[in-house]
């Protein structure tokens, strides 16, 4: 069982079941514990070879037992998540824990920038069970519909679920306006019906520039 202790730290309670967490996330923990590292931040080979490619590295744990983990990192607002057999896409760095009923796995998603050709890799999480994602700061969620598409900055976006087609503008994103960055710009745009999950923190690495 997933529940907050505030919004910046998660409590799972478990009767012999597992979790998975982003490793070095747990802060605490009673009862009686086991802990495995899993390598690749997916399940398969796929989920290795990809990341691999895109350099990309998310490690986790399992951990195992009867009693309370507590799990939180940099301090970062969780949000939980209750998947009902859906995929939710996240940002690897994003993704705080998963419970037992969830896979992890990796999604292409696309080309950042025409004249890179850059691969993108998004970190899925499916099947019956709560995820618990991060943000730098509260996050937001937004509908998107089928009569209204969004465009999002792709340094504040955290993660989306729903039947919702994603793609890349390149052109003007939303920091060249202000005259802030340099290098090739990008907006995400998605289109459908679902929900996606934007912080009002930039990450500094990606900023919206290839």
């Amino acid at each position: 069982m997933f529940r907050l202790q505030g919004s910046k730290v998660l409590a799972v309670d478990m009767t012999g079941d597992a979790v998975k967490a982003k490793n070095g996330s747990m802060v605490a923990y009673d009862g009686q514990m086991d802990f495995k590292k899993l390598s690749g931040g997916g399940e398969g080979l796929r989920g290795m070879v990809t990341r691999r490619i895109t350099g990309e590295q998310m490690t986790l744990m399992e951990v195992k037992g009867h009693g309370t983990c507590w799990f939180a990192d940099r301090a970062s607002e969780i949000n939980l998540v209750a998947l009902q057999g859906e995929t939710l896409y996240v940002e690897s760095s994003n993704l705080l824990a998963t419970d037992s009923g969830l896979r992890t796995g990796t999604s292409f998603t696309g080309l950042r920038g025409a004249s890179q050709g850059n691969g993108l890799f998004t970190t899925t999480v499916e099947g019956h069970g709560q995820a618990a994602i991060m943000s730098a700061g509260p996050a937001v969620v937004l509908r998107v519909s089928r009569q209204y598409p969004l465009t999002v900055d792709p340094g504040a976006y955290v993660a989306h679920q729903g039947n919702l087609q994603q793609s890349f503008q390149s052109g003007v994103t939303f920091r060249t306006l202000m005259g802030e960055g340099g290098g090739e710009a990008f907006q995400i745009r998605f289109e459908g019906d679902g929900l996606v999950y934007v912080q009002p923190s930039e990450r500094n690495t990606i900023a919206g520039d290839v």
